[in-house]
């Protein structure tokens, strides 16, 4: 009887292997699926109601054209150009004056409303034919309306025509670019402007490092121009993941802290992400890289206009690390506002957002329950 038991219990070792990798197997893909935006699971109306009870808004009041509320004087700014009134912009950019960080963003703010109808800012540039604010977000309305002319599909999707307007638009826009910095030689923001050409027309990057040293020369710690110059070393774009991951990590490594470009890893590996597994964004490294950006965020300028864009990525990047506190603290720095990454690159938005903050204020909210 003893033997046959011994013999029973050698026979149920691979049995019980089995079960096991297979319980393993079953608690992965269940924390990737909770993880996943967007899952479809039964537990979605649980986990709204988490959210609710920490204060924080359903998808269809997230805001999905910014990424944080605007300053008064810029929504009154933006509101004032739709109206046809150029004025109040011309004094929100003379009163940022050298701040490169907000007159940079406030520019493609400006400049995204000239892009669509530019009736204001030719009033301004007849007033004033030699001013520095109107030349800028003249090139740089350029260069936002050459890409919608492009679209965002890929090449195999867009047509020749689209090609040809596009390809117009960025070449018209490179001789508005060296006016705008010419009337203001100090001004990174002409150069910030041209990354975006030199993705369109593929600088080659003996270019772009030309154009690099230019830009570093006025802003060495840009953010935007950061962002902007790693879409171009990106595989997708005129580079590769090992080129996008080195310009990331030495940007990171050589800017002060509070310049947010502890950013960039995340981004580079966000941008190359094929994987379907989030193991991926939990490795020692990944977490090194969110603590780092954490301790960036802290150190801020809490008025710094790309602050927001790193509490985004910090959400994400903390609740599929199952850091789930941390992750809704800052969700609920930046809820109500979506359109930043990783949010942004999905046509759901606002749901995709929820998904991932939801699965963790109601990981939070359970592990605040009594245990039984």
């Amino acid at each position: 009887m003893t033997v046959l038991l011994w013999i029973l219990g050698i026979l149920a070792v691979p049995t019980l292997i089995f079960i096991l990798w297979m319980a393993w197997v079953f608690a992965k893909a269940y924390v990737k699926a909770s993880r996943s935006p967007g899952a479809e699971d039964g537990d979605g109306g649980n986990r709204s109601e988490a959210a609710e009870k920490f204060g924080l808004l359903p998808p269809e009041r997230q805001n999905t054209d910014h990424a944080a509320p605007l300053p008064a004087d810029w929504a009154a700014a933006l509101s004032a150009v739709r109206g046809g009134e150029w004025r109040p912009a011309a004094d929100l950019l003379r009163g940022i004056g050298r701040d490169w960080e907000r007159r940079s963003a406030a520019a493609v703010l400006l400049a995204e409303r000239a892009a669509e109808d530019d009736t204001w800012l030719l009033d301004w540039e007849t007033e004033h034919p030699d001013d520095p604010d109107a030349a800028v977000l003249r090139a740089r309305s350029t260069v936002i309306l050459a890409w919608r002319i492009r679209g965002a599909q890929r090449a195999n999707h867009t047509t020749q025509e689209q090609f040809e307007g596009f390809h117009r638009m960025l070449a018209r826009s490179r001789e508005e670019i060296a006016r705008a910095a010419a009337l203001n030689p100090d001004d990174p923001t002409p150069y910030i402007t041209e990354i975006w050409v030199a993705l369109g027309l593929g600088y080659p990057n003996s270019e772009m490092d030309k154009l690099w040293t230019e830009l570093t020369a006025r802003a060495p710690h840009h953010y935007e121009a950061h962002f902007s110059a790693l879409q171009y070393w990106c595989a997708k774009w005129r580079g590769s993941e090992r080129l996008a991951t080195e310009f990331a990590e030495r940007a990171a490594a050589d800017a002060p802290l509070g310049s947010l470009l502890t950013a960039l890893p995340l981004i580079a590996h966000y941008e190359h992400d094929e994987s379907e597994d989030s193991a991926v964004d939990r490795t020692p490294e990944m977490v090194a890289r969110v603590d780092a950006a954490l301790a960036d965020a802290a150190a801020a300028d809490p008025a710094h206009p790309r602050l927001p864009e790193l509490r985004h990525l910090l959400a994400y990047y903390l609740s599929l690390q199952d850091r789930d506190e941390a992750a809704l603290e800052q969700f609920k720095l930046v809820d109500g506002y979506v359109n930043a990454l990783p949010w942004r690159y999905r046509g759901d938005m606002a749901d995709y957002y929820c998904g991932v903050r939801d699965a963790s204020a109601a990981a939070v909210a359970a592990s605040a329950e009594p245990t039984a």
